[in-house]
């Protein structure tokens, strides 16, 4: 059956169950960055529907069982995005949920950057820019040594982009023919100090990726159905994938859309509980 018949329905029907997922999870960021005081809202919320589609629609996952060798690996090269991920996380079960007021507390097992030794479900200590990449490609090649069909995801952000490490890896990929891989682009059009376009200007994400011999599509990456769609579309053989998924940084609260400000800042009090009441709807 085509994409209009049984597969597109089952999708469909599952988006009301991951939107109340994503609107939870978006709480639970901000409610942790107000307990923390520092962290970065931005960059999180603009990751929420991806990670969300991952690990409630996409992964073959065990949290009875985080080392379970069949596995399909996420690694969150942005890990400043670290809240979204904990959030996720701890709704799947891999840790207790009352944990995430510990955010970057003293002997937290919740750091700004992901710690694989510290948490169970974290798969690579993210942070340095470019390296998430990489490591997909070598968990992804083990993977094909080791007999699995399992599948690595590599979240990166748009800025991320500029490091040459990035492009390195993807050659690699398009190389040892890794079908196996999947490198998602969180393109919310900021990183620290400003619009990317500005920054370091990319051009079109989405012909660098082609030129890299990488199958490469473009989603609105806030939009199920667009998220869900393209994790289902079958790999071609013998191409790694890539998809740019534009998205909004701070998305949900308004006075943080788009704003490169909130990129590593938690608001003040007031303003969290506005943009708290905004992302439950109230």
């Amino acid at each position: 059956m085509g994409d209009g018949g049984f597969a597109s329905r089952e999708r469909k029907g599952r988006i009301p169950e991951l939107s109340a997922i994503a609107a939870s999870v978006r709480r639970e960021i901000l409610e942790m960055l107000g307990a923390s005081g520092s962290g970065h809202p931005g960059g999180s919320l603009s990751t929420v529907e991806i990670l969300v589609s991952l690990y409630f629609y996409k992964m073959r996952h065990n949290p009875g069982d985080p080392a379970w060798k069949s596995r399909d690996r996420f690694l969150l090269s942005k890990g400043h995005a670290a809240p979204a991920l904990y959030a996720v996380l701890s709704r799947c079960g891999y840790f207790p949920g009352a944990e995430l007021s510990s955010l970057r507390k003293l002997g937290s097992r919740l750091q700004g950057h992901p710690d694989p030794k510290k948490l169970p479900g974290v798969e690579i200590p993210g942070g340095p820019e470019g390296i998430g990449l990489s490591e997909g490609i070598g968990m992804a090649l083990a993977s094909r040594i080791d007999g699995l069909d399992n599948r690595i995801y590599v979240l990166m952000g748009d800025g991320e982009q500029d490091e040459g490490e990035v492009w390195e890896a993807a050659m690699a990929g398009a190389k040892f023919k890794l079908d196996n891989i999947v490198a998602i682009v969180d393109m919310n059009g900021i990183q620290q100090e400003g619009k990317t376009s500005e920054i370091m200007p990319s051009g079109s994400l989405l012909e660098k990726w082609r030129a890299f011999n990488w199958d490469v599509e473009e989603i609105d990456g806030h939009d199920f159905d667009s998220v869900i769609r393209a994790l289902d579309r079958p790999p071609k053989h013998g191409i790694p994938r890539a998809i740019i998924a534009k998205t909004i940084k701070g998305k949900g609260v308004d006075f943080m859309e788009g704003n490169p400000e909130y990129h590593g800042k938690v608001p003040s009090k007031e303003l969290l509980d506005q943009a708290i009441r905004q992302v439950s709807g109230r």
